[in-house]
């Protein structure tokens, strides 16, 4: 007798509902049970628990936005989108009970919702905020005057604002300094692999370099607008993250040419640089490092004597750190460029009316059908389709998972809690859950939001358990609206980006290949660096993204898998090569590097329209001191794998 087969769920449902791994967020979580509990207890109080109800919402949603590290951005993360849901549920509750005008007032406000999403990280969750506040007030019946609602709101997000900066006098510049230290332990980490032959290992170390060094600059580059003395705090720690790129670009010279994989003494050396970083440690320690016995290993050995000198310097940093990646645009000009360049973009536009076409129908079901839908059904479709450009299918369904996991759990709790004064230490307990399921992943953030709205619902509205059948039916039914009017109709979403931003590196790789041999100064050099970084990093969140996505998108990411691989060798390769020629080697000759730019060119060009390569013009391997060698023989890799996937 056969035994039946497994049931396997599909490899893009797989991976939507797969928990990312890490650290709970335990001050996080205590923040969030005390900003949620918190303004419920003084509602009951005095008697008025709908505004306490107002109040936790308000906190909730900056539970949300709370996700950057540095003190400033969280500054920023949580108060900047509180004026925005502010003006968004004046709004939504100057709409309410207005049938078709609630309908135009909302996707109005969707559309600029999605628009303004195009401007950046914080510009999507102030969107989102918007929004999200807007079907708030236009769903539910907001107390007079109508100030009370937003200034309430607002009231709830200075609570979990004033929680969140009470370390700041204490922990200022820890989180900056954790990020730059944590920068240099993954490259220690790739030290301990450098020389191995399991090129997986070393890839993978590689890409959680280029993630952490890439992390740490965006953290230290919001304050560059108000940190810029020769002598500020963020100064030093970007001249000690910019003493990393040696570092770096050393190590790829020595995986492919140096004996450093042999001695132990160079990741434990870096690691020590690392507890330097997070302990401002001025006294440097002993550096005891192998002799040097080529041109890789003295890079390896000179680099590690500058960041140490940088990191253990008692006065101003050399080169001028301070300027090595440019002085920031004053905030004006900023605003100016970015609402520039959101009005006249293509993308920009197209998702805002993907948003307020989606919004739109939702909010006809609620005001003018006779179906008596809930403000759960816009709700559900501000959360799915939320102002970013993340992955909409996969946040369908596990928005889907995510509310019936969360109205199980809300179904138990309004079964045997009675409400009022019993619900503060629920949602104590609730509210810790929401950075932690957070840092899980959508479908875990969800489902553990779910119950806290349905709790603060219920304050407001005294329905009870007669909640549960319409959230969970006009949630799936948002889900579902999403799915075909978001989704579905639109052709974007039968495509790939990975191939578009592969490109654009590609070509950037070429850029900087024709400038790397020419002598170009220290701050152009860490200016490209971080500017690669920044293009790898956007490949590989796309590559992950489109891995949640069903066929066809979820296969045609999988094919582009090997020439990603081949094109952050390709960066390595440069570094090596360029790292070598400065410690000894035999410079290439101007021909070869203007030889090898333009096989980029037709490689990136390849990529955009799918043309037919030809590798008989790229030289292979042909002597040994060549320092362009490997740089050739990746050259050749990455021109072969795109041929498959030409067309995809």
């Amino acid at each position: 007798m056969t035994a039946s087969p497994r049931l396997v769920p599909p490899v893009w449902l797989a991976n939507s509902i797969r928990p990312n791994r890490g650290p709970l967020p335990w001050p996080a979580m205590g923040r969030a049970a005390l900003a949620l509990s918190l303004p419920v207890v003084a509602g009951i109080a005095a008697g008025r628990p709908e505004y306490g109800a107002l109040a936790s919402m308000g906190a909730l949603a900056g539970v949300i936005g709370d996700t950057a590290g540095a003190y400033r951005m969280r500054l920023l993360n949580i108060a900047v989108p509180q004026l925005f849901g502010a003006v968004g549920v004046t709004l939504g509750a100057l709409a309410y009970g207005q049938g078709w005008a609630a309908v135009s007032v909302l996707a109005s406000i969707a559309l600029v919702s999605g628009m303004i999403s195009s401007v950046g990280a914080l510009a999507s969750v102030s969107g989102l905020m918007l929004l999200l506040n807007a079907v708030v007030g236009a769903g539910l019946p907001m107390p007079d005057p109508w100030w009370t609602a937003p200034l309430l709101l607002t009231l709830g997000g200075l609570l979990i604002l004033l929680l969140t900066l009470l370390g700041w006098p204490f922990r200022r510049h820890a989180p900056d300094r954790a990020a730059v230290a944590a920068a240099y332990r993954s490259v220690a980490e790739l030290y301990a692999v450098v020389g191995t032959r399991d090129t997986a290992v070393y890839d993978a170390r590689r890409h959680a370099v280029t993630q952490s060094v890439d992390s740490a600059y965006e953290v230290l580059l919001a304050h560059r607008a108000h940190d810029h003395g020769p002598r500020g705090p963020m100064v030093r720690l970007l001249a000690q993250l910019n003493a990393l790129i040696p570092l770096l670009e050393s190590a790829a010279a020595a995986h492919h040419h140096g004996r450093t994989s042999r001695d132990p003494e160079v990741a434990a050396a870096v690691n020590g640089l690392a507890d330097s970083v997070a302990s401002e440690r001025r006294t440097p320690p002993a550096l005891v490092l192998p002799e040097p016995q080529g041109p890789a290993d003295r890079a390896v050995d000179r680099s590690l004597r500058h960041a140490s000198a940088v990191i253990h310097s008692p006065g101003p940093t050399p080169h001028q750190d301070d300027d090595l990646l440019g002085n920031p645009e004053p905030l004006p000009l900023r605003v100016r460029r970015a609402t520039r360049n959101m009005l006249t973009s293509t993308t920009s536009w197209r998702y805002g009316l993907r948003l307020a076409l989606c919004i739109g129908l939702a909010q006809s079901l609620v005001s003018v059908s006779s179906a008596g839908r809930s403000y759960w059904v816009p709700l559900a479709v501000t959360f799915v389709l939320k102002p970013d450009f993340g992955s909409v299918f996969s946040r369908a369904v596990q928005r889907a998972v995510g509310t019936a996991v969360g109205l199980l759990a809300a179904a138990l709790i309004l079964a045997v809690v009675p409400s009022g004064w019993a619900y503060v230490p629920v949602l104590m307990g609730l509210g810790a859950l929401i950075p932690a399921g957070n840092a899980m992943g959508f479908a875990f953030m969800t489902a553990s939001v779910s119950p806290v709205v349905l709790l603060q619902s219920d304050i407001m509205t005294g329905q009870g358990f007669a909640l549960m059948g319409p959230q969970l039916a006009d949630s799936l039914l948002g889900c579902a609206i999403v799915l075909v009017a978001g989704y579905l109709l639109w052709p974007e979403s039968w495509s790939t980006r990975v191939g578009d931003r592969l490109a654009r590196a590609i070509d950037d790789t070429g850029t900087y290949i024709a400038h790397a041999f020419s002598g170009i100064s220290y701050a152009e050099r860490v200016r490209w660096q971080r500017r690669l970084y920044q293009d790898l990093s956007s490949v590989r969140s796309e590559f992950q993204r489109a891995l949640t996505e069903p066929a066809p998108i979820g296969s045609q990411a999988a094919a582009w898998w090997p020439l990603v691989i081949a094109v952050e060798r390709i960066v390595g390769a440069i570094a090596a090569a360029q790292v070598r020629g400065e410690h000894g080697a035999q410079p290439p000759a101007p021909q070869a590097v203007t030889d090898i730019e333009r096989h980029l060119r037709e490689l990136a060009h390849t990529v955009r329209t799918g043309a037919v390569l030809d590798n008989a013009d790229v030289e292979p391997i042909i002597e040994q001191d060549d320092v362009l060698a490997p740089l050739r023989q990746e050259l050749r890799v990455a021109r072969t794998v795109v041929t498959p996937i030409d067309k995809t």
